[in-house]
């Protein structure tokens, strides 16, 4: 009986004690933030397939990032205007240098005249 009772400790050990441990990923992702150059969507990618699955839609508060993980709640604001907004992550990229987050037309344009086509911002993790 003795010799079943380290197996079963051991291996509920394993279990259970990978299950309790915070997942060092997702803090660090919390505590987040970059500043850097925001662009947005061209129209041409409207209704096309984002990295994640999600259908690309101008008019939602969305945006692409290179690391951030799908479904992430990020605020972006605009550094010479000091005005926000509340994007959700459901993209990859930008893939152009020098940019830090592509975001889309409404998004940009709630922060921004999309005119200028590229704002300075910084980005926050906030969920």
């Amino acid at each position: 009986m003795r010799f079943l009772l380290v197996p079963i400790l051991l291996i509920s050990q394993v279990l259970f004690g990978c299950a309790a441990t915070p997942q060092p990923h997702v803090a660090a992702a919390l505590e987040y933030s970059q500043s850097g150059k925001a662009s947005y969507y061209a129209d041409r990618y409207q209704n096309k397939p984002t990295a994640s699955g999600a259908l690309y839609d101008k008019n939602a508060m969305t945006a692409a990032h290179r690391k951030l993980p799908f479904g992430t709640m990020v605020k972006v604001t605009n550094t010479s205007n000091g005005k926000s907004v509340l994007v959700k992550i459901t993209d990859r990229g930008p893939y152009s240098k020098g940019l830090i987050i592509d975001l889309s037309r409404a998004a940009f344009s709630t922060i921004g005249n999309t005119e200028a086509g590229i704002l300075e911002v910084t980005i926050e993790v906030v969920q």
